[in-house]
């Protein structure tokens, strides 16, 4: 049978429980305003992003709240669990077969912005956040999640404390782990996220692999915010290549 003929069915990429009723959850999956305060990082074309694959490029059957996206066999689905919880699941229609040993580079997009989505809602509803945004190849073998030390990280929803790439001392709670990258929370953020994500070697692309960064900080002054944004800058300067920052 060739890969055409396949029979399809569905595929849960990432799933999430949010506390939110799901009202608001589908509300932040509509409105770009709301949607930039959980999707992707802070970019010049972020709002340009937003409006192509959430507005022009998406279809939403509001009855069900499931947005589908075109081009692609995707789509988010909400489903409220209780008056003030939501399970939110992104869903792929794709031949059937064993995907554990695929590395895809949008699923992994879309299980870093979903739990950036569960974040957002858990510790700040409402709340706007500000990101800086890291992404290239290591210079030596060694992998964003290793150089960081959480290897060693505890099991999602325990607490941590170690020193952290330019911050000697660092603490939070593991917000999810995945087979190619991590979430953890970060106190000295403004309670902010760290996202993690390691692409494994690519024998023409990246042979050493590469990393993604996303730092996302809440209530901090500009002048902190500044403090951040050129330690970490500097610490990854010292051990990527063709790093390509971006911050907001």
């Amino acid at each position: 049978m060739t890969e055409a003929a396949k029979p399809m069915e569905d595929h849960v990429l990432v799933e999430v429980t949010v506390p939110a009723p799901a009202d608001a959850v589908w509300a932040a999956l509509r409105d770009p305003q709301l949607i930039r305060n959980w999707f992707g990082w802070d970019a010049d074309g972020l709002k340009d992003e937003i409006d192509f694959i959430f507005i022009t490029h998406a279809s939403a059957d509001e009855a069900r709240r499931v947005v589908t996206f075109e081009g692609v066999n995707d789509r988010y689905e909400v489903e409220p669990t209780g008056a003030a919880t939501s399970l939110v699941r992104v869903v792929r229609s794709a031949p059937a077969g064993d995907w554990s040993d695929v590395f895809d580079g949008m699923i992994e997009g879309w299980i870093s912005f979903t739990q950036q989505l569960a974040f957002a809602f858990a510790r700040h509803p409402g709340r706007t956040r500000r990101t800086i945004f890291l992404s290239g190849p290591p210079r030596a073998d060694r992998l964003g999640r290793s150089l960081l030390g959480l290897d060693a990280a505890p099991a999602p929803g325990e607490p941590w404390s170690m020193p952290l790439g330019p911050e000697v001392d660092a603490a939070g709670q593991v917000w999810f782990v995945a087979r190619h990258q991590i979430g953890v929370t970060v106190d000295a953020w403004g309670d902010g996220l760290l996202v993690v994500l390691d692409s494994p070697p690519h024998e023409d692309k990246h042979p050493r692999g590469s990393t993604m960064l996303t730092l996302t900080t809440y209530g901090l002054s500009d002048v902190a915010f500044a403090d951040l944004e050129g330690r970490w800058k500097a610490w990854w300067n010292e051990r990527f290549d063709n790093a390509d920052p971006h911050s907001g």
